[in-house]
């Protein structure tokens, strides 16, 4: 479930040695998720990436590959040629925001969704002749994803369970599936949880908002043709009875 939450970000740190060097702030990245066409006028868009450090900031864009195994995505840590970064290297100086843009030009003929992670990483810095030093280096991961030209995803409640989570509260476990070869986000509707207890009679019911969706459990991507468990973050009265979940699309 917390897999959305952490597209936004992963950092990487590389050590030399001796003398710290510990940055008060960090570099933003904007937008942190991008959908795509396979053809038109949404074959790309731009990332913005701000320097919030006091001096200049060198990053590289590198691109990944990703791959659904069990409805989760898998990094491949291969380049296929399918996505241009332009430009692909930069130095930003302090307080200034450079845009890259990303592009699609892979098959117009895509079969299903792809989905790829666009890393921002900070390059190392080079020291004077002498000089020793630890640098963090930060990298941050855009998840782009791309959809066959004039497709809408097809989300649909398969079954709604009630489990525990890690603190053993009951919550509800909704299975989703999506029949449709372009992926989409349970963020982009609306959920309804509703529990009733052994007599039948309903004892919980709640409304989830797509903002809230996001905040609660991320974005909340189903890929093209495949189904996928989420645990909703939602405190049920019991763990007895059952619950049902329907999902209404924007």
């Amino acid at each position: 479930m917390r897999i959305w939450r952490k597209l936004a970000l992963a950092a990487a740190m590389a050590t030399a040695a001796v003398v710290p060097v510990s940055p008060a702030w960090t570099m933003t990245v904007q937008p942190v998720v991008i959908d795509l066409s396979s053809l038109g006028s949404g074959m790309s868009r731009v990332v913005t990436v701000e320097n919030t450090f006091a001096t200049r900031l060198p990053v590289e864009l590198r691109i990944e590959e990703l791959t659904f195994e069990n409805g989760q995505l898998v990094n491949t840590h291969k380049d296929p040629g399918d996505l241009l970064v332009f430009p692909p290297q930069a130095l930003i100086e302090p307080g200034q925001t450079q845009s890259f843009r990303v592009q699609y030009v892979g098959d117009p003929e895509l079969a299903q969704s792809k989905h790829y992670y666009v890393t921002v990483a900070q390059l190392p810095v080079k020291l004077a002749e002498g000089q020793s030093a630890i640098q963090i280096l930060y990298n941050f991961q855009v998840l782009v994803s791309v959809a066959p030209a004039a497709t809408r995803p097809a989300i649909d409640i398969v079954s709604a369970a009630i489990e525990t989570n890690r603190e053993g509260k009951p919550v509800p476990a909704v299975t989703v599936s999506n029949s449709s070869s372009a992926h989409g986000y349970l963020s982009k509707g609306r959920l309804k949880i509703t529990q009733f207890n052994e007599a039948g009679e309903q004892v919980f019911s709640r409304s989830i908002s797509g903002p809230e969706m996001l905040q609660i459990v991320g974005f909340g991507l189903v890929g093209a043709n495949t189904t996928r468990t989420i645990q909703v973050p939602v405190e049920l009265p019991s763990a007895g009875g059952r619950v049902d979940a329907r999902f209404t699309p924007e």
